[in-house]
């Protein structure tokens, strides 16, 4: 299948971007809390996936929880602490740039956690997110599926574009071998954490623009047909001519001369 031109991607993506406003408007109105897990391997396409979804919606109601490695000093709490100050409250949409769900995935298979860990996170996890749901907040898991051909044309892509030379990191280069531990660690996580509470939904993504199409489809289509009218905004007549901005023009300073 041909990879979708951006003008017909554009095209298609115009009307969903009104559905994520009209989804952001109903979740402001009922108090909704919703929560997006994007997981997948290096390059598939998480940050473009968010984006896609962040960027028709009131920064201060959506919010982006990318985290860093863990500190010392998180290393020795609870696994889930550090993320759980990040869940939504009323209103807000927030969507995950890899989750908890670190610990099946990286940190299994480069080691940064023990099998222990790991097995006892994946106990864990259903009954963590039972909790959530129970609370109700809305939660939806997406994996973000590539083959391992076109991950290494996204890594060379990276490697030789100075504006993407920032995403190649150490770690992605040492996981490079590991494209087949991947796979059986994500497998063993899905059997463990895919449930009637918070099912997991794989989407193919080795064409990214189609792939941002699908998620965004699929997350509109499993919320609430709630429709909260926009609220009635009149701009009345100013009574007067519109005033000419006023400013002061600024001269260059001079460049430093030690």
């Amino acid at each position: 299948m041909k990879q979708l031109k951006r003008k017909k991607f554009e095209k298609l993506y115009a009307p969903l971007e009104e559905e994520l406003v009209a989804m952001a408007r109903w979740a402001a109105a009922t108090g909704a809390r919703i929560l997006v897990l994007f997981e997948g391997r290096d390059t598939a396409g998480k940050g473009g996936a968010i984006r896609a979804v962040a960027d028709p919606l009131n920064p201060r109601q959506c919010r982006i929880v990318a985290l860093p490695k863990p500190s010392d000093r998180e290393k020795t709490q609870w696994y889930f602490q550090r993320y759980v100050q990040h869940l939504p409250a009323a209103g807000e949409v927030v969507l995950f740039d890899r989750s908890w769900y670190n610990r099946a995935g990286v940190e299994k298979v480069m080691g940064f956690a023990t099998p222990a860990q790991v097995a006892a996170f994946l106990k864990a996890v259903p009954a963590f997110e039972q909790q959530l749901v129970d609370d109700g907040i809305l939660l939806f898991k997406y994996w973000l599926t590539t083959d391992q051909a076109e991950q290494e044309k996204r890594f060379k892509e990276r490697l030789e574009d100075p504006l993407k030379r920032w995403k190649l990191s150490p770690v992605d280069t040492a996981a490079r071998d590991k494209y087949d531990a991947y796979t059986l660690a994500r497998e063993e996580m899905l059997k463990a954490t895919h449930s009637d509470h918070a099912p997991w939904t794989l989407v193919d993504f080795n064409d990214q623009r189609r792939g941002r199409l699908t998620l965004i489809r699929d997350l509109l289509d499993r919320l609430p047909d709630t429709k909260v009218e926009p609220e009635e905004v009149v701009l009345e007549p100013l009574g007067h001519e519109p005033s000419a901005e006023g400013y002061t023009i600024l001269k260059p300073i001079p460049p430093y001369k030690p």
